[in-house]
């Protein structure tokens, strides 16, 4: 059994909440510089050229992104050889992401009573935590902050089996066309098919994780990427809903099994600020 201290665990998601919101990702910037290059509308082009000089001055000058500095949402692989010792795991995360949008003066976006008063919890917590048992000794964090704008464009749908191909297609093509400029395009499509429907919308938000444009393994469903891409920047949406030939950079699908009388679809929206940030410890 190996053991991490919970002050370990606070101090990695500290660093993480803040190199998420200051750094984008390699992964991303090269997207984004490569829809640059084939871009047809000139006002595409300039909102994409202003993206990629905003991320360089984020990293340089260790500012945000992105206004919104997002939902901390936390993804937890626990190796089952793992025990956290001096705190329990959840405390030492809420309390990095408290110490990590504090320090780094990023905007807290969380509000209680969400449905009446709507009060702001002044630190950006309570974080929204997923967790996995994974074979190993290892604790892998991933942080990633997720903006309001992007996410209240979120989809579910249950279809049914006949639907098929087609009906997934057809679904995440009408999310990205109902949601228009609101998500703050050019966007990464995470999509998740199968299983239940709390199921089905994590599938989603963890392609999002994805390198961007990295296909999925199986052929099939590498296939449904590219037919959803492809529908989707036919829709002229364009760089922050300006117009253009790049709505999306990419789309990642995770795919499980389902039950044999349900189709459940997930359709997760990101931004252009596609933020996340990893460690094992």
């Amino acid at each position: 059994m190996r053991e991490i201290k919970a002050t370990e665990i606070t101090k990695t998601v500290s660093t993480l909440c803040q190199e998420a919101n200051f750094r984008l990702g390699e992964d991303v910037l090269s997207a984004l510089k490569k829809a640059l290059k084939t871009e047809k509308s000139p006002l595409g082009k300039e909102v994409l050229t202003q993206l990629i000089e905003n991320a360089k001055v984020a990293k340089d000058e260790r500012v945000a992104l992105c206004q919104d500095c997002g939902t901390a949402v936390v993804f937890l692989e626990i190796g089952q050889e793992v025990h956290i010792s001096g705190g329990d795991l959840n405390s030492a995360i809420e309390e990095g992401v408290r110490q990590g949008y504090d320090q780094g003066c990023l905007r807290k976006a969380m509000v209680k009573q969400p449905f009446s008063e709507r009060i702001n919890t002044r630190d950006n917590t309570p974080a929204v935590i997923h967790a996995e048992i994974v074979p190993g000794d290892k604790l892998k964090i991933t942080v990633m902050p997720k903006g309001g704008g992007a996410e209240n464009m979120s989809q579910l749908a249950m279809l049914l089996p006949n639907h098929g191909s087609q009906g997934i297609i057809e679904m995440a093509v009408k999310t990205v066309d109902e949601a228009g400029g609101n998500a703050c395009p050019p966007l990464i499509i995470g999509v998740g098919v199968g299983g239940t429907a709390d199921k089905a919308m994590l599938l989603a938000k963890k392609a999002l994780l994805r390198t961007v444009g990295k296909p999925n393994a199986d052929p099939e469903v590498a296939q449904l990427e590219k037919d959803i891409l492809a529908r989707v920047n036919e829709l002229g949406i364009g760089p922050m809903g300006f117009g253009g030939s790049t709505t999306a950079l990419a789309v990642h699908a995770e795919v499980m099994a389902a039950h044999i009388v349900s189709l459940p679809v997930a359709v997760n929206l990101q931004c252009h600020s596609a933020r996340h940030k990893e460690a094992v410890l």
